[in-house]
């Protein structure tokens, strides 16, 4: 339970500090990269999607934009999977707003769940952040709803003065979902009081190469960077002594949506499972991304020497577009996407 509530600290603290430094710099005279910003989307593996729904439709009151039924070409060929893969689909986002939605995907054949027998340190995507209003009140009504959570929530100071709220729970899929209320911050809800996806968290095994593909290659904004060590955190979270928690937070400074949280445990072991984390997997697998100049994109990928697969135009749930997808250093998937037409 301590490790549990110091990790959500420790997303806390990266939402409310200050920028810490700069990313890393490019090479001299390159061009800068394009402002990705916030991920538009994270995207679930699921093995039912009524069920999953009933979480975030039905209990959270999130907004459905887009629904898509039965096989779907243009998704299985971004995916190299057979045509008749997917099942089902919900693009599913906090009213009002276009950063930080969840494409939850049904298969029709699923995998095995990403973070099934995981272990603290293992290397793979991690947990989704919901922000909450009242948290108390909500953690009532999902008790009563018959939902479980790892331990009651708690409310604790973060820097600045500020204190926040957090609960863990488990989700479908073996998901793991964090429910956050920082305290005298107004965020936009849905009607229920929910809002997500906040920062995904994601832990690697090089928090130095993965921030600075993200802030260098992709253009995020580094808004925290921290170090957690000592011996209270080594008993914590079960730490060898002299380790600690390297965090970074990257994302658009203005949006607190859509952020990625890379964290480095140091010296630990920890088995690699982001080839895990691939469709038709169920749980957490990758974000995309929606850019206005897709070609500057390419031109900046290309002079950096980072290997992507163009996809061509697609027509998806997102939009239609061309897309191409590319790895970051520690294997987590990336998809990006210009739409040339709205969501639907």
């Amino acid at each position: 339970m301590l490790t549990t509530l110091r990790l959500t600290l420790v997303t806390v603290t990266a939402l409310l500090a200050a920028c810490q430094g700069e990313p890393l710099p490019l090479e001299k005279d390159a061009e800068p990269a394009p402002r990705l910003g916030a991920f538009s989307y994270v995207t679930v593996g699921v093995a039912d999607l009524d069920a999953a729904l009933q979480l975030w439709r039905d209990q959270f009151a999130l907004q459905i934009s887009a629904t898509r039924e039965g096989p779907d070409a243009a998704l299985a060929s971004l995916w190299d999977l057979p045509a008749d893969s997917i099942r089902r689909q919900a693009l599913v986002r906090t009213p009002g707003l276009s950063t930080g939605a969840l494409h939850l995907v049904e298969f029709a054949r699923p995998g095995a769940p990403v973070r099934d027998g995981a272990e603290v340190f293992d290397r793979l995507p991690k947990n989704l952040d919901v922000y909450a209003r009242d948290l108390p009140a909500r953690y009532e009504e999902m008790l009563a709803a018959g939902y479980e959570f790892r331990a009651p929530w708690t409310e604790m100071p973060a820097p600045g003065g500020t204190s926040f709220r957090e609960v863990q729970m488990p989700g479908h899929d073996f998901t793991n979902i964090v429910l956050l209320e920082i305290l005298d911050t107004d965020y936009r809800h849905s009607p229920a009081g929910y809002a997500a996806i906040g920062p995904l968290i994601i832990v690697v095994g090089d928090a130095d190469s993965e921030t600075r593909f993200y802030a260098d290659i992709l253009g995020l904004e580094q808004i925290t960077e921290d170090l957690l060590a000592g011996p209270e955190i080594e008993r914590m979270v079960g730490l060898p002594t002299g380790a600690g928690i390297d965090f970074r937070v990257l994302g658009d400074e203005a949006d607190p949506m859509g952020r990625i949280e890379v964290i480095e445990y140091q010296r630990t072991g920890g088995e690699d499972r982001f080839d895990r984390a691939r469709p038709p997997a169920t749980g957490t697998l990758h974000a995309g991304w929606q850019v206005a100049d897709l070609a500057a994109l390419r031109r900046h990928l290309d002079e950096h020497g980072i290997a992507y697969q163009d996809h061509g135009s697609l027509d998806t749930i997102y939009g239609v577009g061309p897309m191409i997808s590319l790895q970051t250093p520690a294997g987590f998937r990336i998809e990006v996407q210009e739409p040339i037409s709205p969501k639907r």
